[in-house]
C-alpha cells in the first residue's frame, strides 16, 4: 500500500511516522486502519489537548483559492456571535463566480428573545454589501443539530453536479456542521472529522464523499485571524470568554462616569450622557464589573489577572497593551458595540460618549442592533 497518499481523516494533514512533532504524524501500525488518524486529531478529540501546529497564511489562501478553479457550491460558515470577526473578506477572489450559501452557526447562543427573521434580513444586507448574492441563509446550531436539516435541503437544491465545499474562519463550526450533515446524507461508518473549541484544527482539505450522490463535501482549513481575542488569549481563558450555552443579557444603568470592565480584556467607560441602560452580551461565565470612572485605572492596574481575568499570566503582555475606542452616538436606533470574539454592548438610543479600551489589534465595530 502507497502511505504516502494517505491522509488523516479528522484533519486532512498527510500522514508520516517519521516526524513526532510535525502534522500527520501517527505510528506506522495504525497507518492501515480503514480511516487513520494522526496522533494530535487523536490526543484532541479523547484527551481535549492543545496541539497547535505551523500552518501559514499563504497554506490556508492557496487552498481556499483552487475553489475558484473549480465548478463548487460554496457554504460559507459564520459565527452568529461575531459576524464582523468570522467573515473572510475577500472571499468571491476566492471562489469566482460560483454559488454561495451562508450558513450562520451558534444560533443557539443567541438570547431568547431574538427575532431570527430579523437577524436574518440583517446578514442578507451585511453580505450583499459585500458584493455577494446569496442563493440562501440558514441559521443553525451546528453543535446541537438545530436546523441543519435546511443546509441538507439547501445543498440538495443547489448542488446539482457540484462539489460542496465548507469555508470559514478558524473555529467556527465548520467540520461540527459536516459531521451532522454526512450523518443526515446517509453515513453510517467512523468517518468523523475531528473537531474542538481550539482554532486550526483541521490543516488541509479533507474530502467525504456523501452517500447516494455523486458529489463530494470537502472541509477545508479554517482562515487563521488575530484581530479576534479568541485568537488572542490562552486556552484556559478561551473557555471564559467563548459561550457554550443561551446567552443571559446583562443590563446596566449606568449614570456618566462609571466604567465597565468584561474581565480584564475590555474597559468601557461612559463619558457624557444622561443615565441610561447598556446591555452586556458576552459569555456567561465573563465577569462584568462595576465602577467609577475616577477609580478605573488603578482598579485595572491591581487587579489584572486577579479580579479582572481574563487575562491570565499564561495569556501574555500583548493582551495588556490597552488601546481607546472614543465613539459618540446620537439619539436614534439601538446600536451595538462589538468586540470580535468576545462579544458586545448595546446602546439603547440615547445619545452619549462612551470610550472601549481593548488590547491592540482587536477590532472594533459598530452597527444598528441586532437584538
Amino acid at each position: 500500500m502507497d502511505t504516502a497518499v494517505k491522509v488523516c481523516t479528522g484533519c486532512g494533514a498527510p500522514l508520516q511516522a517519521e516526524h513526532p512533532e510535525r502534522p500527520g504524524y501517527i505510528v506506522a501500525a495504525a497507518m492501515e486502519k480503514e480511516h487513520p488518524v494522526c496522533r494530535r486529531c487523536f490526543r484532541i478529540k479523547h484527551y481535549n489537548e492543545v496541539a497547535p501546529v505551523a500552518i501559514h497564511d499563504d497554506e490556508f489562501i492557496k487552498i481556499v483559492s483552487e475553489i475558484g478553479r473549480k465548478k463548487a457550491l460554496v457554504v460559507k460558515v459564520i459565527d452568529l456571535f461575531d459576524f464582523s470577526g468570522s467573515w473572510v473578506e475577500n472571499l468571491r477572489r476566492y471562489i469566482g463566480t460560483n454559488p454561495v450559501l451562508l450558513v450562520a452557526n451558534k444560533v443557539d447562543l443567541l438570547p431568547r428573545q431574538t427575532n431570527l427573521d430579523k437577524v436574518e434580513q440583517w446578514l442578507r444586507k451585511e453580505v450583499e454589501k459585500k458584493g455577494i448574492v446569496l442563493e440562501g441563509v440558514a441559521l443553525v446550531s451546528a453543535s446541537k443539530g438545530h436546523y441543519v436539516e435546511q443546509v441538507k435541503t439547501f445543498i440538495e437544491r443547489f448542488a446539482n453536479d457540484r462539489d460542496v465545499y465548507v469555508v470559514g474562519t478558524a473555529n467556527v463550526g465548520k467540520s461540527t456542521l459536516i459531521n451532522r450533515l454526512i450523518r443526515m446524507f446517509g453515513e453510517k461508518g467512523d468517518v468523523e472529522l475531528t473537531t474542538s473549541r481550539y482554532p486550526g484544527t483541521t490543516l488541509s482539505t479533507v474530502q467525504l464523499a456523501l452517500p447516494n450522490y455523486s458529489h463530494m463535501i470537502v472541509d477545508t482549513p479554517g482562515i487563521m485571524t488575530f484581530h479576534r481575542l479568541t485568537d488572542l488569549v490562552c486556552p484556559k481563558c478561551l473557555k471564559l470568554i467563548t459561550p457554550d450555552k443561551t446567552i443571559d443579557p446583562k443590563v446596566y444603568q449606568l449614570n456618566d462616569k462609571q466604567t465597565l470592565f468584561a474581565g480584564g480584556l475590555a474597559r468601557f467607560d461612559f463619558v457624557q450622557g444622561e443615565r441610561q441602560s447598556f446591555v452586556c452580551y458576552f459569555a456567561n461565565q465573563l465577569d462584568i464589573h462595576r465602577t467609577k470612572l475616577e477609580n478605573a485605572d488603578s482598579l485595572y492596574a491591581k487587579h489584572v489577572g486577579g479580579l479582572l481575568v481574563p487575562p491570565c499570566e499564561d495569556c501574555g503582555d500583548h493582551l495588556r497593551d490597552l488601546v481607546t475606542h472614543k465613539l459618540k452616538f446620537k439619539q436614534g436606533p439601538n446600536s451595538d458595540i462589538v468586540i470580535s470574539g468576545l462579544g458586545w454592548i448595546s446602546v439603547r438610543g440615547d445619545a452619549c460618549e462612551v470610550h472601549l479600551q481593548v488590547p491592540r489589534g482587536v477590532d472594533v465595530t459598530v452597527r444598528r442592533a441586532i437584538i
